[in-house]
């Protein structure tokens, strides 16, 4: 069951229900997950599409994504499910629109996965406009954070989700859990619509220092939960420290939140760097001679 005191909402980071079904069991709760086109392409129904002649057709892989969302929907029917739109460097803001609003139609407990980049911001100003859920995803800095709470003003309470990625901040050097630190004392004098979720979460010390920070959520993979319940699932204590191992720290911005969100520094390597990889992991699985 869910530890006292646990204020933290906590969602897997997957796409096959068998590992969901895992992770409750060891757990005893699960409040949500997340899902993208990397972790699609690493269910193992859709792998099999991957051998050659066997692939989805353009029309098929939203089927199949439909079906496996509305699995893990009646899985987690109080929690929230993100269901990400197919998203490069040249998709249009009406083109997120349109596969957000059919995605939304799918569960009834959707956030609908955009990226943080221009043409993302433009269709979350939309969507929460239209009262749906969100989740802004690859989110590298500050400014993006400070215009995600921009471009969704006047969105309720936990309809808009911030991802940021701690993991691939690590993976240069930096340390991934000074931003999520920096973005939560941000927020904290704010309006509270847009919620953090502590995403790409690579090992324990990244969970339990996002537990420690106070993160409104946390997605980690089925590896760090099982392993979280295996060891009693611990709370950090007062003195908790998170060892950095060396990794620069990323610096608190002093932003303010009342801008445009067309006003803030936005551009991040990484976000195009995500963008890119995740374009190609739903790709491998379409025939695209069909």
């Amino acid at each position: 069951m869910r530890p006292d005191n646990l204020k933290t909402r906590i969602f897997l980071d997957g796409a096959d229900p068998e590992e969901t079904r895992q992770v409750m069991a060891s757990l005893g709760f699960l409040d949500g997950q997340t899902t993208n086109p990397s972790l699609l392409a690493k269910n193992p129904e859709a792998e099999a599409h991957k051998v050659a002649g066997n692939k989805f057709s353009s029309t098929a892989i939203y089927d199949f994504y439909k079906t496996l969302c509305q699995e893990l929907s009646a899985l987690l029917p109080k929690g929230s499910i993100s269901i990400e739109v197919y998203a490069d460097a040249g998709t249009t803001v009406e083109e997120m629109l349109t596969q957000a609003r059919t995605f939304d139609t799918w569960i009834p407990n959707a956030h609908i996965k955009l990226p943080t980049t221009a043409a993302g911001l433009a269709a979350a100003a939309v969507l929460t406009g239209e009262g749906r859920r969100v989740n802004m995803t690859l989110v590298f800095s500050q400014a993006q954070a400070a215009a995600v709470y921009a471009a969704t003003r006047g969105a309720g309470p936990g309809d808009v989700f911030l991802s940021p990625f701690i993991g691939r901040l690590d993976d240069r050097g930096e340390n991934g859990m000074d931003l999520i630190k920096n973005i939560l004392a941000m927020y904290a004098p704010s309006d509270g619509h847009v919620q953090v979720l502590t995403a790409s979460v690579r090992s324990m010390e990244h969970f339990m220092c996002a537990l420690a920070l106070g993160s409104d959520l946390i997605t980690a993979p089925a590896k760090v939960l099982l392993a979280w319940a295996e060891a009693g699932k611990p709370l950090p204590g007062k003195n908790y420290v998170y060892n950095a191992k060396g990794l620069t720290p990323i610096p608190d911005e002093a932003l303010t939140l009342a801008k445009s969100w067309q006003d803030y520094p936005i551009g991040h390597p990484l976000t195009d760097a995500g963008l890119t990889k995740f374009a190609a992991d739903w790709n491998s699985l379409i025939d695209m001679t069909s």
